[in-house]
């Protein structure tokens, strides 16, 4: 999927989120062409989608399409259309928690990295990552 595509499901889908989970998202969901990864992270491991709070531009969301044709190249629409559903809900889950002073995402995350850490010694394949939240 072309990135105008996956922008253009990506607006679709924003139109099934309830106004009242955007609250607050100044910033609102922005789409990157990058395939993106921290250093640090496990062999193969690609951030899907990314929490932000930023003092400046506020609260955002941004969606890595690289990251996306980078795991699902070839794959069809409708396996990129649930991941990026799923990236987009993990995301705004992000957003609702910061809102109301709670991080049990981020603790979540931190464990399923730290799972992805323990299984590098296997052979490398590449995972998911949509579950990393920064504050600026």
């Amino acid at each position: 999927m072309d990135i105008d595509a996956f922008t253009e499901r990506l607006d679709r889908m924003m139109d099934r989120v309830p106004p009242a989970l955007l609250r607050d998202l100044e910033g609102g969901v922005s789409v990157s062409a990058d395939e993106h990864r921290r250093r640090g992270d496990p062999p193969g491991v690609y951030i899907l989608g990314e929490y932000i709070t930023d003092p400046y531009l506020g609260c955002l969301i941004v969606m890595y399409h690289g990251s996306f044709r980078r795991l699902f190249a070839g794959e069809p629409d409708a396996v990129w259309e649930k991941e990026m559903w799923d990236t987009l809900r993990h995301e705004i889950r992000h957003h609702v928690e910061g809102m109301a002073g709670v991080s049990d995402l981020d603790v979540e995350d931190l464990m399923e990295l730290e799972r992805m850490r323990a299984d590098a010694a296997a052979p490398a394949r590449p995972r998911q990552l949509r579950r990393r939240r920064r504050r600026s």
